[in-house]
């Protein structure tokens, strides 16, 4: 059966090209564009198997449309340099592949691509476009349908006449009235200025047509909508026309000239050898392919005695170490064996031997003998619950790689290797398995795998380093990141003291709070028992017995979700306390008994797991148990922090909280005078801005107004719409509205450095903190409104939320080395958000309350000064 695939390469190839990092072979070729270009080639060719195809290009700056509207696309950034060099490889890898493309001059490859889906159509043969842009949508029949790229190019939308329908009410033709009325910033398209998609669709569902609307003015209902539309009547007409898809173009090629027989490996293998892209080449499963991989059956030295002379070669400087763990949980997890890798060859040693042998463990302990791993702070904890010691870790591969990509989720050593040393090595899984059939290989395997990893730790290192160098993240990485992993090993190591009496006792009392509830929901309700846990069952009192309105609805019946509840709260007492059930509930199976089962019966604390890299923005966060998000908004919830003990009697927990840093960095960036000037006379910030939205004197400000203030200046970090605060606030979106305006004409500064801060991340595709820890943005020129606007929203926050982290990380390594410096024997315990936890000798409590503020408040200088609140008490609870 004949299938025909349209890619539009020139949106491909811009989407491929930011969804992805910058990737460049060792020739320094950029391609990170021809990469993703290529998966979705290949994914394509294996699920659709087409049998005619064509990648249109534009063919250049000018097209036809340029003589109607010499602005159109006047407003599009340049192509990046970077992007630009990488479109030749892509006609260069659409040549090994045979697959046909075309570039039409004075036409765009929507034109092309437009004349060939007519033709299609007409001939009745089903075709598929695949594209980022929704104009193509205008192009479905039938026989032709839109594959819409969402997530970069990870994931396709795939639309007919139906999915059009459902999801617009349109039909193809009137994609174009859309985009005549809604206008395209991308193409600098004008449009009706203030008419937006909504809107827009309403119209069109009323009338059908641009021209239809202009019949029926005097229907549109609103008074400015109707002036908007008779002011803007032929910029409409002339953005219609502009976004018409042209069917007529005068092609070269026919249907017949596009006819795909598939690719020849062969001729595809040298261009992915050139190119490094060693996973594809695997994919295909060729030989050579293989052949790659099979080279790290590897000649590998085992070293089986403690007197054995091998160790003179093993324990050099440099070397890659690879400290093999059973199991997720790498606290006392045992250890399987070892393996180095260095310029005198690859060596296994086994965990006998290793914990035996003097000179290895001395050669461990010596912070004088490099060493690179992947996973510092693991390696190093797994050993010293082992009583080993671990120093002279100069390089971690796995910290590098997410420094490089913090969004990207697989940072496996696995696709490190094949990434930057062209390697292919099995992962744990592979040799392991996994779940129930995980299982231990038999010892040769074992050593090849461990070989494998050393190998590829050694092999990535230096292509990591000069990635770092290159993207100006080496700094970040040596001074922060890396001695920040040792301080994080050392508070899991030494852990924080939990008591477990305390615990119960609380435990018991909510159990009784929650049976009381229980008791008063059931009254609420009628008299009527049902499980309150059931969301069925719950919405079926609600909503059926008691007549409370629906607000939304699930597949599976009425939702019960918090914000729903919320919202009905004040329509009926048992809401309110079905919220307070939730809440205690959870307090009690997730943080009384899960706190309980963490306690480690050995030495009676709870040895938390910091995460280093979760967060795209370089926050921390704890796992098993997560102390990061313990509820304080209830008593119930902030109460648990009294269970969190000194490890002995003549010792406090010390809590130091830098205040609202977050409103102080943003004080900085923005550079803005009245929010410098308030920080500096040490105002209250929140008092401040009420004074200055409200227009009101300090001592009228209410604590309402006050309240507001700070939901706003809050907010504003986040890029918060007039829709959040309206929520937030409980008001109407036209008074958050008018807050934001307010807010931004008393601080013009923060309006300023958020337009500009959007504005670099669209140039430049990352945003960065004040460190130079860089998050990309693939989505920030995005089509597609809601993940535009989440990538702007990202970009106004994460220079903001990554200095707070960088900062409280830097402050933690000072911290650090002036307790080594001065012979302190306090304790960091943990990182919570803008806070730090120290466990602190009665002896030493006068000097430990003026040096961590005096760190913390010195560790960067800002334009406003940072602050520090310190508080100390026998519990955690107690020291706020």
């Amino acid at each position: 059966m004949t299938k025909m695939i349209l890619i539009d390469g020139n949106s491909i190839a811009n989407r491929a090209f930011y969804a992805l990092p910058l990737l460049n072979n060792d020739h320094g070729i950029y391609t990170n564009a021809v990469y993703g270009f290529t998966t979705m080639l290949l994914r394509l060719l294996e699920e659709e198997q087409p049998t005619h195809m064509l990648v249109a290009f534009d063919a250049g700056k000018e097209t036809f449309r340029h003589q109607e509207y010499k602005e159109y696309k006047g407003k599009r950034q340049k192509t990046p340099n970077e992007l630009a060099e990488q479109f030749p490889l892509i006609r260069r890898l659409l040549d090994a592949f045979s697959i046909p493309h075309y570039e039409l001059a004075n036409y765009e490859a929507d034109d092309i691509i437009g004349t060939l889906a007519k033709e299609a159509d007409q001939q009745g043969v089903p075709t598929r476009i695949v594209t980022g842009d929704k104009d193509l949508l205008q192009l479905i029949t039938d026989h032709v349908h839109v594959m819409l790229t969402r997530k970069g190019i990870s994931e396709v939308e795939y639309y007919d006449l139906d999915k059009l329908r459902d999801k617009y009410a349109l039909q193809p033709g009137q994609i174009i009235d859309l985009k005549g009325l809604m206008g395209d910033s991308s193409d600098n398209i004008p449009g009706v200025p203030g008419v937006g998609e909504k809107t827009a669709l309403k119209l069109l569902h009323q009338f059908g047509s641009i021209e239809k609307i202009y019949d029926h003015l005097d229907e549109v209902s609103g008074n400015k909508l109707r002036e908007k539309l008779t002011l803007h009547k032929e910029q409409a007409l002339l953005s219609k026309e502009l976004a018409t898809i042209h069917k007529e173009a005068p092609l070269e090629i026919k249907l017949d000239d596009l006819a795909y027989d598939g690719f020849d490996k062969q001729q595809v293998i040298p261009l992915f050898k050139e190119l490094q892209f060693q996973s594809l080449m695997e994919r295909l499963g060729e030989d050579e392919a293989k052949a790659e991989s099979d080279q790290l059956e590897l000649s590998v030295t085992p070293i089986t005695s403690t007197k054995d002379q091998l160790w003179e070669e093993a324990l050099v400087s440099p070397s890659a170490l690879v400290v093999e763990l059973v199991g997720e949980r790498y606290h006392q997890a045992p250890v399987k064996g070892f393996s180095v890798c260095n310029a005198n060859g690859l060596f296994f040693i086994d965990t006998e031997t290793a914990f035996q042998t003097e000179a290895f463990r001395a050669w461990l302990a010596d912070d004088r003998q490099e060493k690179w791993v992947y996973g510092a702070k693991r390696t190093r904890v797994a050993l010293m619950w082992h009583d080993v010691n671990l120093n002279g870790i100069r390089f971690d591969a796995f910290l590098a790689s997410y420094l490089l990509n913090p969004t990207e989720s697989n940072h496996s050593l696995a696709e490190i290797a094949h990434k930057y040393a062209h390697l292919s090595i099995q992962s744990d899984e592979q040799v392991y398995g996994k779940g129930a059939k995980r299982k231990d290989p038999d010892q040769e395997t074992l050593i090849q795998h461990l070989a494998a990893k050393a190998k590829a730790v050694y092999d990535s290192c230096h292509a990591l380093r000069e990635e770092l160098a290159k993207h100006h993240l080496l700094s970040l990485f040596e001074d922060l990141e890396l001695p920040l992993s040792h301080i994080l090993g050392d508070m899991e190591l030494h852990g924080i003291k939990v008591d477990p009496n305390r615990l119960q006792k609380m435990g018991e009392d909510l159990k009784a709070r929650i049976e009381a509830l229980t008791r008063e929901i059931y009254e609420l309700a009628g008299g009527v028992e049902f499980n309150i846990n059931s969301p069925k069952q719950l919405g079926e009192i609600l909503f059926d017995k008691l007549g409370l309105p629906v607000i939304k609805k699930t597949k599976t019946g009425y939702s019960t979700s918090a914000d729903v509840l919320e919202k009905l709260a004040p329509q009926h007492e048992i809401v309110s306390k079905i919220l307070d059930y939730r809440q205690l509930v959870k307090l009690q199976t997730t943080y009384i008994e899960g706190l309980l089962k963490e306690i480690n019966k050995h030495t009676g604390k709870v040895h938390t797991t910091f995460q280093q890299t979760i967060t795209a923005t370089g926050r921390l966060s704890s796992t098993e148990p997560n102390l990061q998000n313990i509820p304080i908004r209830l008593e119930e919830g902030r109460k648990i922090r009294q269970a969190f003990v000194p490890s002995s009697d003549d010792q406090v927990i010390l809590a130091a909280d830098y205040s609202q840093i977050e409103l102080r960095i943003l004080a900085h960036l923005s550079e803005d005078k009245g929010l410098v000037e308030a920080f500096r006379q040490g105002e209250d910030i929140h008092t401040k801005t009420a004074m200055d939205v409200f227009h009101v004197d300090r001592d009228e400000v209410t604590s309402l107004m006050r309240r507001q203030a700070k939901a706003v200046n809050f907010g504003i970090i986040y890029g918060i719409s007039d829709y959040g605060l309206s929520q937030n606030l409980n008001i109407t979106r036209k008074e958050a509205k008018d807050f934001i305006e307010r807010y931004f004409e008393s601080f013009p500064g923060v309006k300023a450095y958020m337009d500009n801060i959007i504005k670099k991340a669209r140039e430049d595709g990352y945003v960065t903190t004040l460190l130079q820890r860089r998050r990309y943005l693939p989505e920030i020129n995005s089509r597609n409104f809601n993940l535009r606007s989440f990538a702007e929203r990202t970009a106004m926050n994460t220079p903001i939320q990554g200095t707070a982290a960088d900062i409280i990380k830097k402050a933690m390594i000072e911290i650090a080395e002036r307790l080594k410096e001065e012979q302190l024997s306090s304790k960091l315990l943990l990182q919570v958000h803008d806070e730090l936890i120290f466990e602190v000798p009665q002896d030493e409590l006068e000097t430990m309350m003026k040096l961590v503020p005096q760190v913390m408040e010195s560790t960067i200088t800002l334009a406003v000064p940072l602050k520090v609140d310190v508080a100390y008490g026998p519990t955690w609870y107690d020291a706020k």
